[in-house]
C-alpha cells in the first residue's frame, strides 16, 4: 500500500436509509480516493459503509476492512479490498481500525458509529492520540448531538476546551480542508 494518510470512516451499515445518504456516501468515497487518501472501515459490503469503500477504491484508494468473525460469518465481507483483517470481536475491531488510521471521521450512522467515534474522542481527550477527529454533519445529521454537547459544557460535565478535540465539518470539502490544515495541539486533561 502506498504511503498515503489513511482515513478511518465510521458510518451506517443499513441498507434502508433515505437515498440521499447513499449519494453522499458515494461522494465521500470518491473524494477520499481522488484526494490521495487511503481508507480503513468496518469491512462490509452493506449500507453507506460498502458504498464509501467501493467508490474510494474506484478513485485510487487502498481500502482496509476490519471485520469481526461473527459479521464475516454472515457473508458480508467486502472482497474488493486491499486488505481484510478479521478480528475476534468488536473490541479488537476498534483497536485494529485505530491502529491503521491517521484521521477519524464519523459520517452519519447509528449506535455503532456513535460508540466508535466517542471512544476515539475520549482517547484523544486522555492523550492516547492526537489525530484529527471529525463529525461529518451531512444534512444536519448531528445537530441534535451538538445541542447535547452544549448541555454537557453548560453543566460542567466537560470543559469548554474539549471543543478543540473535534471538528464539525458541514461538507466533504470542509472536512478535506480541515485535514489538510490540521496541526496537532497538546490538550491538557483537567480534573
Amino acid at each position: 500500500m502506498e504511503d498515503k494518510k489513511t482515513i478511518c470512516v465510521y458510518c451506517s451499515s443499513s441498507n434502508y436509509l433515505p437515498e440521499k445518504f447513499y449519494k453522499f456516501a458515494q461522494q465521500l468515497g470518491e473524494s477520499i480516493g481522488s484526494n490521495n487518501y487511503n481508507m480503513v472501515y468496518g469491512g462490509t459490503v452493506v449500507g453507506m459503509m460498502g458504498v464509501i469503500a467501493d467508490n474510494a477504491i474506484k478513485n485510487g484508494a487502498d481500502v482496509i476492512g476490519v471485520i469481526p468473525e461473527r459479521i464475516a460469518s454472515f457473508g458480508l465481507e467486502n472482497h474488493k479490498l486491499a486488505k481484510v483483517v478479521i478480528t475476534k470481536d468488536m473490541r479488537e475491531r476498534k483497536a485494529a481500525m485505530e491502529k491503521y488510521a491517521d484521521i477519524f471521521v464519523a459520517a452519519p450512522g447509528g449506535f455503532g458509529t456513535f460508540e466508535e467515534i466517542f471512544e476515539i474522542l475520549v482517547a484523544k481527550q486522555l492523550g492516547y492520540h492526537n489525530k484529527p477527529v471529525i463529525f461529518l454533519n451531512f444534512d444536519g445529521y448531528y445537530n441534535n448531538l451538538f445541542t447535547m454537547f452544549q448541555t454537557i459544557y453548560e453543566n460542567n460535565f466537560a470543559k469548554e476546551e474539549t471543543k478543540t478535540l473535534y471538528y464539525i465539518a458541514e461538507s466533504i470539502e470542509d472536512m478535506l480542508e480541515y485535514i489538510k490544515e490540521y496541526s496537532p495541539k497538546e490538550f491538557v486533561f483537567k480534573y
